[in-house]
Parts: C-alpha cells; structure tokens; sequence
C-alpha cells in the first residue's frame, strides 16, 4: 500500500465540473428517492425524539441532537431555495430551528415543503447541481437530499443507540445502500475541489459482497478517478462487506466493516457543510 499523505474534504455546495468517473450507472428513479427522503425523515424525528434534544450524537460528536435536527431542517430549507432559484439565510434559518419550540415539527415542515417542490418541479428544471457525474437537476436534488436525511438520520439513530450503529440497527434497504456508495465514490470523491490526492498513486477497492457492484477508487496527484464496475482483492485497500455496512462505513457511520488501510479512509474523507 502507497505510503503517501492522502487528505480529502469535500463540501456540500458549489459547482462541479469535470467528472473524473467512468461506466454510467442508472440510478433508483425519483418516486424511489422522495420515498427513501420521507422515510429518513421519520427515522430522524423518531429516533431524535427518543433520544432527547440534549443527547449526544456518537457519529457527529460536535453537535447535539438538537444541532442535528437545525442542521437538517437547514439543509432542507437550502435545498429547496436552490431548486426554486431562491436565497436564504444559512445562519438566520439554523437559528430558527435551534430556537424553535418543536425542532423536530420544524424539521418535518421543511421536508415536506422540499419533497413537495421536488415532485412539482419539472423534468427540466434548470438548478444547481454540484456533483461530478450528476444525473439532471430534479432528479439530482431528490437524490442529494435523499442520502443527506438517510445519513444524518443515522446520526439521530446513533443518538439514540448511544454508539455507533451497525447494519442490522437501520431501516435501510440494499438498493439505497448502493446508490448511496455511489453518489459518494463518483460524484463526491472526483471533484477538483477534493483534497484527495497521494504522492504514490493508491487504489481503493470497494466490494459488496451482496451485489455484484463494484467500485475502484485510484488516487494520484490529481483528482481521484473512480470506475464502476471494477476492483477487486488486489487492491490496497480492500473493503468487503454488506452493501449497507459499507454506506454506512463509507459515509464515517459505523465502525463494522474493518480493513487494512481503513483509517486512511476514515480520518481523510469527509463531506463538511460550507
């Protein structure tokens, strides 16, 4: 395995050009996408509910749930601005739900209000996107913001286990699982604003040992590049697991698949709000 340095932080808004992926991949459809958004957003309300705005978030430990919840309802309310060609205030709208008196009501009144303006906007929407290979607008939206609630009700989930969660804790079904690793290994990693870059070009192989998906991550000097439908063992860094397990480890949410070489991962990847 490469000895370089590798460093990646990437941020949840602003454009991307220049996919670096390879072998397009037809996503789940949007009914599926609002569907799973929904479903999240039960999760998230339920489980922050169960475990207390004051508790403490095992996958996020800088916030609270309450933090977790105005984060949320924050980017929901971002997420629909952008659809609509609005601007709204990041830091006013954060404060809302922190103040509010029933965040988790706040939180499901922007969900419902972004699902609804996902479903009325049409196939040709001319919005944001700001992801590497990303699918049209619409359709995009529903996905970011389906695997944005997914993840951060994980987080709402681990509030409530008290630790981190493994697969069979969630609600989440295999063919989510797998569209969200790869939203995050083709459309996250490969932008040139990724700070993912290595001296000795490194490969990380990604394998669902429930799917015959299958990803390699090649990081050089330059931006990462990304192929479906390969890798395997012979990879330097190895990561085999169940197609959830692995969404949820990708993403720096469980601690149940384990590899050689996995720290690289888990200390140098991050999606950070900015």
């Amino acid at each position: 395995m490469s000895t370089g340095r590798v460093r990646l932080e990437t941020t949840a808004r602003g454009s991307g050009p220049d996919c670096q992926t390879a072998r397009m991949q037809p996503v789940p459809d949007l009914e599926r996408h609002l569907a799973g958004l929904r479903t999240a957003v039960d999760a998230l309300a339920d489980h922050a509910e169960a475990a207390g705005l004051g508790a403490a978030v095992p996958t996020t430990p800088d916030w609270d749930v309450r933090r977790l919840v105005a984060h949320q309802g924050l980017v929901h309310r971002w997420a629909t601005g952008a659809i609509l060609g609005q601007r709204i205030d990041d830091d006013a709208t954060e404060r809302e739900g922190l103040q509010a008196d029933d965040p988790v009501a706040w939180l499901r009144s922007g969900a419902a209000r972004l699902a609804t303006t996902i479903q009325e906007a049409p196939d040709d929407l001319d919005a944001l996107v700001f992801l590497a290979d990303a699918p049209p607008a619409r359709r995009f939206w529903a996905r970011r913001q389906c695997h944005e609630t997914t993840i951060h009700a994980v987080d709402a989930l681990s509030a409530d286990l008290g630790r981190y969660p493994r697969a069979a804790d969630t609600w989440i079904d295999d063919d989510l699982a797998l569209d969200g690793i790869d939203e995050l290994l083709t459309g996250f990693l490969p932008r040139p604003i990724s700070r993912l870059r290595t001296d000795d070009p490194t490969t990380v192989a990604v394998l669902p040992d429930d799917s015959e998906r299958r990803w390699l991550v090649t990081v050089s000097e330059r931006p990462p590049v990304t192929t479906r439908g390969e890798g395997d063992r012979s990879a330097d860094v190895v990561l085999v697991g169940s197609a959830v397990a692995l969404y949820l480890t990708l993403w720096n949410r469980s601690d149940e698949v384990s590899a050689d070489g996995l720290g690289l991962w888990s200390e140098n990847v991050r999606v950070s709000w900015g």
